[in-house]
């Protein structure tokens, strides 16, 4: 199993883009794990991970708390099936890739600039291997 995270567009702000960085490289003390900034026009991972679970953040999408993210990443590792994240830009998403998607989840009822949705999306990928672990980071 791997986690890719891409995000359209380039971070503006260093201190959020650090602090993302900080949880992908937590997360990838467990599984391999990626971030990548990407420009719509040019994103490959729908051919790059043709099997992967891919999973887009949307504000019209599926909420959920930290132990059912936690378990959704528990069943892709007992799939050993790869997990494919999708951080929107400025402009949300291009239409056709929610098409696209297995599950449209949202971070919160709440709006926050994409930076920060990196963070808070990177740090709850690190939460739910902790938690799968026992660790006790999650308390």
């Amino acid at each position: 199993m791997k986690v890719f995270l891409y995000y359209v567009g380039r971070a503006k702000d260093p201190h959020m883009n650090a602090l993302a960085a900080d949880y992908v490289a937590r997360s990838a003390r467990y599984v391999p794990t990626e971030m990548q900034e990407v420009r719509p026009d040019r994103a490959a991972f729908w051919t790059k991970h043709p099997t992967a679970r891919k999973i887009l953040l949307d504000p019209a999408g599926k909420t959920l708390d930290s132990a059912a993210f936690a378990a959704l990443v528990g069943k892709a590792e007992l799939e050993a099936r790869d997990l494919l994240f999708v951080v929107g830009g400025h402009d949300g998403l291009p239409d056709a890739w929610r098409a696209q998607a297995d599950i449209l989840l949202s971070l919160s009822a709440l709006t926050y600039p994409h930076e920060l949705a990196r963070v808070v999306l990177a740090e709850q990928i690190y939460r739910a291997f902790a938690t799968l672990r026992g660790h006790p980071y999650p308390r």
